[in-house]
């Protein structure tokens, strides 16, 4: 069972009960929650399980709403899981450099050891070292962030198969990656589970809303731990909108798609660029002959950018968002200064 997996206190946990939590009926006149009753639109508290917003997510994704939960973010979920997997000082997670750091700043927050096996030189994992950890969590990012590439779908389903502990894809750049998403092996692992966000493809970062798919009990579990109004109404709202935008959603992750390899071919041709690596995600991550003169350069002319050229294998690496056709543009030009 996967129960077992968890934290032995959380089994016995009786979550906090919200006024909206005790009631099931239709609208009525609500004097159970202290709220102030003269509306403005966000007088009421949310729905603490976000019903609307999860079932249509389900049906969108083709899972069952029990194996949907929505939150403040991914780095909520990142946190919940800790939280409801790792005892703190006991336990560790595993990471797979170069990768998303909220994974090993969310551990340490919890006093959990991480442990890092540093990914091959073509960015995928090292399956049988992977196999031989005895970390309770892995933490697998496809597209990687910032390497930009997806794991080999045979690498993942063998660690899958031999891994101890449990597995959680991050797929925030999926909706970029023509190959799909790992969500139809949750009927097949039920220690899998996939997060994804509407950051990215759907535009919604400042609305903090992310999305995890799992076995209805670990599902169950986070519904326990998390805080009782984790996701606001105006972001509940704005993600359920976007949804009802599905085809304009994706010509916008068309165009950036374009926009994309369109930069990739531009940026080789610099005489300051070494590489531009592939990528299944919104951005490029590019190795420079001076990463950290070109840094410097593009800040000099307002243009920020992510040094990562300290983590490991990204020497002279920097990555680089796509941004609109003007501001791809303007990249382009403040580069060409240096050559």
């Amino acid at each position: 069972m996967i129960e077992s997996y968890f934290r032995e206190h959380i089994t016995r946990l009786v979550p906090y009960s919200t006024a909206r939590d005790e009631y099931k009926g239709p609208p009525g006149t609500f004097l159970d929650a202290n709220e102030n009753p003269f509306g403005n639109g966000l007088n009421r508290y949310p729905d603490p399980r976000q019903t609307a917003l999860r079932e249509t997510i389900a049906q969108l994704k083709g899972v069952h709403s029990s194996k949907v939960f929505v939150s403040s973010g991914s780095d909520e979920v990142i946190d919940l899981l800790i939280r409801l997997f790792c005892e703190p000082r006991k336990d560790k997670v595993l990471i797979l450099p170069p990768t998303y750091g909220m994974y090993a700043v969310a551990a340490s927050v919890h006093n959990v050891d991480v442990e890092e096996i540093v990914l091959g030189a073509d960015f995928q994992p090292d399956v049988e070292r992977i196999i031989q950890s005895g970390a309770k969590i892995l933490f697998l990012c496809s597209p990687n962030n910032p390497t930009g590439n997806l794991m080999s779908r045979e690498y993942v389903e063998t660690i899958l198969q031999q891994f101890g502990g449990m597995v959680v894809v991050d797929e925030a750049y999926v909706d970029f990656s023509p190959e799909g998403s790992f969500l139809p092996l949750l009927e097949s692992f039920p220690q899998l589970i996939v997060m994804q966000t509407f950051s990215k493809a759907f535009g919604l970062a400042a609305a903090r809303v992310g999305m995890a798919f799992a076995a209805p009990a670990v599902i169950k579990a986070l519904d326990t731990i998390k805080l009782p109004y984790n996701l606001g109404n105006p972001s509940a709202k704005a993600a359920l909108a976007a949804l009802s935008r599905r085809e304009q959603v994706l010509r916008k992750v068309e165009k950036i798609i374009r926009y994309r390899d369109q930069l990739a071919s531009q940026l080789i041709e610099l005489h300051c660029v070494v590489r531009v690596y592939p990528s299944d995600a919104n951005f490029l991550l590019v190795q420079f002959v001076d990463a950290s003169a070109v840094f410097t350069h593009l800040l000099n002319h307002g243009i920020i950018v992510r040094d990562r050229s300290r983590q490991p294998l990204l020497e002279g690496c920097l990555r680089i968002s796509i941004g609109t056709g003007k501001e791809n543009k303007k990249l382009l030009n403040v580069l060409k200064m240096i050559g």
